[in-house]
């Protein structure tokens, strides 16, 4: 049984990073779902499928050879969540990365959450 699913995903895409993988395989939800999405709408992944309740997705790689993808760090964890408000939004690398947020405008970056002045909790940092 898994107690937080949204660290299991992410250490499935660090994983299949580090492999090489050109897709992964992991079980289908909602949040999964809008992270995948955040993901793609910024360039880190080439797609992503549902097929039967689970979620299929592209990998993207520099030349075939190095990953898009160089960290992915859980920051909100189950035992101690981190919200913050539009004003204490962190920068990722100095803006060159992204912060995935859920707000109550749904799973955005960090920067779609400065320019429409919401505050959220913080769940990753992706760079």
């Amino acid at each position: 049984m898994i107690m937080d699913t949204i660290a299991d995903f992410l250490t499935r895409i660090r994983n299949a990073c580090l492999a090489k993988h050109k897709f992964l395989e992991s079980p289908s939800s909602k949040i999964r779902k809008e992270i995948s999405n955040v993901l793609l709408e910024n360039g880190y992944i080439l797609g992503h499928k549902i097929i039967n309740n689970k979620i299929k997705i592209a990998l993207k790689y520099y030349q075939g050879k190095t990953s898009v993808i160089q960290q992915i760090i859980r920051i909100s964890k189950p035992g101690l969540r981190k919200y913050c408000k539009y004003r204490n939004i962190p920068r990722v690398l100095n803006g060159l990365g992204i912060a995935i947020m859920s707000t109550s405008y749904g799973v955005i970056t960090d920067k779609q959450a400065r320019k429409k002045r919401i505050g959220g909790e913080i769940l990753c940092y992706v760079y």
